[in-house]
């Protein structure tokens, strides 16, 4: 069954949209600035390095592990990336555009290469999983992260916004 008709599939695409959208959306509220700067929180994260961090996530899970592309990972480097605001913007929208092929792989197929996705050094803190992960609990592991980092972002956002008002 395509992804278009696969409920949890079509599900997936669609608040995995909602969430790069809110991603995209405050990346453009802070700025380069702000994006980048991380808030006064003991292990706190940057807006550019949380989405830096998604974008590893859904490219592992999903491109890797599901779609057997061996795409390289740092998971380490992707709390430390600074960078442009709008060159961020534009991987998020590439991811955007081959994740659906992705979870076409995921609904029609399920996990291509578990072996392939293993030897993606540093691709994941959750090895353990990979030997047993059915294509559902990845794309689910997929859409919860994403989420919660939309959360964090937003977090940030209003902290990095107040102190800048205070200023």
């Amino acid at each position: 069954m395509p992804t278009s008709e696969h409920p949890l599939g079509r599900a997936l695409l669609d608040v995995s949209a909602e969430c790069f959208g809110s991603m995209a959306d405050i990346l453009t509220v802070l700025g380069d600035d702000l994006a980048n700067r991380r808030p006064d929180l003991p292990g706190a994260n940057s807006c550019y390095a949380i989405v830096n961090h998604c974008i590893g996530v859904v490219e592992y899970w999903a491109g890797s592990f599901i779609a057997g592309q061996r795409i390289p990972r740092d998971r380490d480097s992707e709390f430390t990336a600074t960078g442009r605001v709008d060159e961020l913007l534009d991987r998020l929208v590439a991811l955007q555009q081959r994740f659906p092929g992705w979870v076409e792989v995921a609904v029609t197929e399920g996990i291509r290469d578990r072996a392939l996705a293993e030897g993606v050094r540093g691709g994941t803190t959750r090895v353990a999983v990979l030997a047993t992960a059915t294509p559902e609990w990845t794309l689910l592991h997929i859409l919860h992260d994403i989420a919660q980092h939309v959360g964090h972002m937003e977090i940030t956002r209003d902290l990095l916004l107040a102190e800048r008002a205070q200023s």
